[in-house]
């Protein structure tokens, strides 16, 4: 299988997180079968989520103005797949990825907007692969009977679909982590490993 380019995005403030364990263990998944990771932690590179004044007067009218990123579109645009690690805060992703989609998944990138209408025109035609690792302290029914798993619907309806098309999205969602298990974790971090080693 030939060497794929990763970009793996970690959102959580500490460093000890499962979350940040995850990251760690995607890498060295992915590099142990000869693929190139790209670790982002949007913390420790204490990326600043708030959309400037600059970007939103030029969101309707080219050419969009996304220097003060232009690093991580670079990262982006180098990357054929993408790997979210991330907790779910209130049902919803961390202030600081949902910033990052907001500031890097912009027009000229990610989209264009189709100057007859209001479709969005998808433009990351690199990324093949749009993978999820996600952790929810409530559990499985909440997230999916009550709340309609509104992350997924965002990812994969909101996000992915808009800026690349024909790609493998794929959510891999811990449940009621507020009172899992050693254990759980473990056979949850083993269906990554497992899933990521036929990459």
């Amino acid at each position: 299988m030939s060497e794929r380019r990763f970009l793996v995005v970690l959102a959580h403030p500490l460093p000890e997180s499962f979350a940040a364990a995850m990251a760690r263990e995607i890498r060295q998944t992915l590099e142990g079968k000869g693929h190139s990771v790209d670790l982002l932690d949007l913390y420790a590179e204490d990326f600043d989520p708030r959309l400037t004044a600059a970007e939103r007067a030029s969101y309707m009218q080219p050419p969009y103005d996304f220097s003060d990123v232009q690093t991580l579109v670079d990262r982006l645009r180098a990357a054929d797949g993408l790997i979210l690690v991330f907790p779910q805060w209130w049902f919803n992703l961390p202030a600081i990825l949902k910033g990052f989609i907001d500031r890097v998944f912009v027009p000229g990138v990610a989209f264009d907007h189709d100057p007859d209408g209001g479709r969005l025109v998808p433009k990351l035609g690199n990324i093949r692969t749009f993978w999820v690792v996600t952790t929810t302290g409530s559990p499985w029914w909440v997230v999916h009977f009550y709340m309609g798993n509104p992350v997924r619907r965002i990812l994969k309806r909101g996000v992915a679909a808009f800026c690349s098309r024909g790609l493998d999205f794929h959510m891999f969602s811990l449940h009621d982590m507020d009172r899992v298990t050693g254990e759980r974790c473990g056979r949850f971090m083993g269906k990554v490993r497992q899933a990521l080693a036929r990459l």
